[in-house]
């Protein structure tokens, strides 16, 4: 028979039971709720400003606005360097699903070459897939409309309106403004990020590079209210950019045009500076490039065909080339052994053509076969007798006369406010040791008498040497750019260039040998006389001619037999008016065999020019 229970419930246990549990489950309850007033009170309180500059950092974008450039004038306010308005083809990554199909919709549509896809992919790399990344630059009127008719059909696609820096003379003055380009690697690595934030572009040679804190400009802010993607929805706030100063160059651009023009069929660079004040008044070139090209990135082979011509248009000579001096170092040397009391105006020397050292019985020629016969120092400059100062160079020894040429700013940089100038070359014993690891021999004293053997200088140094001389040791540093015009429209001069004075013993010294300039020009038996037909002013010069290869012993000289590129340089020097010179040129005609045929006609021409837009 099943044994039967009975259950009787214990109502009290129960609620005793209930009454632990809910005081338990009010107590978690209640740390629980502490807990998160305690975090509301931290993260509402607490990092209150932290957390409200993440919300503002999600919504508020600070977007850089790159300042404009400042443009560059010449003297006369001419434009040399400009910001023109400007169309440019912009992708946004982000939203476009395939790039290869939208690029190749677009070039039918829109010319993209081979070398605008490799950059466009670069600069991908390099930027926010939330910003537009530049495909094409300068587009055309024609492709803005043919693109705003088919806008519709590529998203994340579109035409962005700009400036874009134009050199509107093209070749002209180029190797003396320079031009602007995209920043590579290397100067990210070197420029302050907060100066260029926003901006693409840097000088890269010339006026440009050299002055380009003053032409940059102070960048601006904008503050942009975005979405949860990062895309800009409307400006909250702008701080304007501050533009860059404009720059007035001391350089003529009409006299530019017409040296670039008077080289003809000739390489070279012609150099014109302001004995008075150092201003540069000209800086040429030959040839010259267009920086265009350059600014948003030069095609692979443009720059190849530039980079490989055997003319070698992206050399700056006037700067960078160095040429020995030859017989423009004259007037240098015979001042030298004046001053230096090594020889008198009336010292005589007898010129059989040759030259010879005691006890050795190698001859240095003299250019003409038979001999100039006796002459004094004036005649030697005006017919540029090498064994005059062969003799003059020996008398004195390397050591002074290194020391004496060396104020003019011979084989030194001058210190131009340029880029990249080159030092050239003014020989003694310590820089042939220092160079070459060798002595000194007597005979390489007498052959850099006459600017040959070591001697290297610039156009720009040799220049500012004539102007030197012509001022009377008055020497001033080189400058092109004389004034600034600021945000607020000021003009701003610079402040005037260094200068120093090259101690005169006695002034009838710098007298007589600037009268045998002139007399280079103006006398019947100068070397310069062609150049002298109807001129209204007083011209001082010296011709000169640079060996590009050597001679033998008895070998003679005969252009017709060898290369064009083996000919002579030919150099010319000159300052005008003698009285009171407000001009000193240097001319160098690359493989232009004579100084009196090739580079003093140049000259002519640039003294004509000069003199006929600031008259006598």
């Amino acid at each position: 028979m099943p044994r039967l229970f009975s259950a009787f419930k214990d109502n009290l246990q129960e609620s005793r039971l209930f009454m632990s549990r809910a005081i338990t489950a009010l107590f978690v309850s209640g740390l629980l709720i502490l807990a998160l007033i305690a975090r509301l009170n931290y993260l509402q309180v607490v990092e209150h400003e932290h957390f409200r500059t993440l919300s503002e950092d999600n919504r508020i974008k600070l977007q850089p606005v790159p300042p404009n450039r400042g443009l560059i004038y010449d003297r006369n306010g001419i434009l040399l360097a400009e910001n023109l308005p400007s169309y440019r083809l912009e992708i946004t990554p982000d939203q476009i699903k395939d790039m290869s199909t939208t690029l190749d919709s677009l070039s039918k549509l829109i010319e993209i070459r081979g070398f605008d896809r490799e950059r466009f992919e670069k600069l991908r790399r390099r930027m926010s897939r939330y910003d537009g990344v530049p495909l094409r630059f300068h587009l055309s009127d024609e492709e803005v409309a043919s693109f705003a008719v088919n806008r519709h059909l590529f998203p994340g696609v579109d035409i962005q309106a700009g400036l874009s820096r134009n050199y509107p003379l093209g070749s002209h003055a180029a190797h003396a403004v320079g031009y602007v380009g995209r920043i590579n690697e290397d100067e990210l690595q070197v420029i302050d990020p907060a100066d260029y934030r926003g901006t693409t572009h840097i000088g890269k040679e010339g006026i440009e590079k050299a002055y380009e804190e003053q032409l940059h400009g102070t960048v601006g802010y904008e503050q942009l209210e975005t979405n949860a993607q990062g895309r800009a929805l409307r400006t909250l706030s702008r701080q304007a950019p501050i533009p860059g100063s404009s720059l007035y160059l001391s350089l003529d651009a009409r006299l530019q045009q017409s040296i670039e023009k008077a080289f003809t069929e000739f390489n070279g660079a012609a150099v014109a500076v302001d004995p008075r004040s150092g201003e540069v008044l000209a800086f040429v070139s030959v040839p010259g490039y267009d920086p265009n090209p350059f600014v948003n990135g030069i095609d692979y082979e443009d720059y190849r065909a530039l980079n490989e011509d055997p003319n070698q248009p992206l050399f700056n000579r006037a700067l960078r080339g160095q040429y020995p001096p030859g017989s423009t170092i004259k007037p240098f040397v015979a001042l030298a052994g004046l001053e230096l009391g090594v020889s008198t105006p009336s010292s005589r020397t007898y010129c059989p053509g040759f030259y010879m050292l005691p006890g050795s019985e190698h001859k240095y020629r003299d250019w003409k076969r038979g001999g100039h016969g006796t002459v004094d120092m004036n005649l030697a400059i005006v017919q540029s007798c090498d064994v005059y100062f062969y003799d003059l160079a020996r008398s004195m020894g390397i050591e002074r006369l290194h020391d004496y040429l060396a104020p003019f700013g011979l084989g030194d940089r001058t210190g131009i406010d340029l880029v990249g100038e080159k030092p050239g070359i003014l020989p003694n014993s310590a820089w042939k040791r220092s160079a070459r690891k060798e002595a000194w021999y007597p005979g390489e004293t007498l052959i850099s008498g006459i600017g040959q053997g070591f001697n290297l200088t610039t156009p720009l140094q040799l220049a500012v040497a004539t102007a030197t001389l012509a001022a009377y040791g008055q020497y001033h540093t080189p400058h092109m750019v004389h004034a600034l015009r600021g945000p607020g429209g000021a003009l701003t001069p610079l402040p005037a260039a260094a200068t120093r004075q090259i101690p005169i013993n006695n002034r009838d010294n710098w007298d007589k040998t600037l009268t045998a300039m002139v007399d280079v020009v103006h006398s019947a038996r100068g070397t310069a006389k062609r150049i002298n037909t109807g001129l209204t002013y007083q011209i001082g010069g010296k011709t000169g001619t640079a060996q590009v290869y050597g001679l033998k012993q008895e070998e003679k000289y005969d252009a017709t037999l060898i290369d064009k590129k083996l000919h002579d340089h030919a150099l010319f020097i000159a300052f005008a008016p003698a009285d009171a010179p407000r001009i000193a040129v240097a001319v160098v005609a690359e493989n232009g065999g004579s100084g009196s045929g090739t580079a003093a006609p140049i000259a002519r021409t640039i003294l004509d020019r000069f003199f006929e837009d600031n008259p006598l």
